[in-house]
């Protein structure tokens, strides 16, 4: 399971490869592999903060309040909303569906079936596909009434 999180990251490796041995010149063959690696990062789940359980996720969001962000690595829409929410992001808490059966599940049960995510757990309710402002916003409300500190 823990593969099917690194398979496009491998797939970004290969490619900067291929092109950096078919490209003419040096400064072309680099500029193509750097950009594959960069690409291959920001889709691998490095980019992301540390992935919790989906019940210790959970349970630390019902101690303080904060949101639940169930997410896969590869995930355009993921990657747009951990871009986007910048530092604020390690404020909420995060869960690899493709790493915890449950997490899957919970998005599951949320979405009517489908895994789509990124899906945003809270006490009150989960939205799919949120905008990071909204989100944003969020964070910075839970992270207030929960004394600003990281429960890691």
């Amino acid at each position: 399971m823990r593969l099917r999180s690194w398979w496009l990251a491998g797939l970004m490796l290969v490619t900067g490869v291929l092109v950096g041995v078919t490209q003419d010149g040096v400064v072309p063959a680099t500029l193509g592999v750097v950009g594959f690696v960069v690409l291959a990062v920001l889709f691998s789940p490095l980019a992301f903060p540390r992935s919790l359980s989906a019940a210790d996720a959970r349970a630390r969001s019902a101690r303080d309040g904060r949101p639940v962000v169930y997410w896969r690595p590869g995930c355009t829409y993921c990657l747009r909303l951990r871009l986007r929410l910048g530092r604020r992001a390690r404020r909420a808490y995060w869960v690899d569906i493709w790493r915890d059966p449950a997490g899957a599940a919970a998005v599951r049960e949320v979405t009517g079936g489908d895994e789509t995510v990124p899906t945003v757990a809270l006490p009150d309710g989960a939205v799919v596909n949120p905008d990071p402002a909204w989100l944003r916003a969020r964070l910075t409300a839970s992270t207030g009434a929960a004394g600003g500190g990281r429960a890691d």
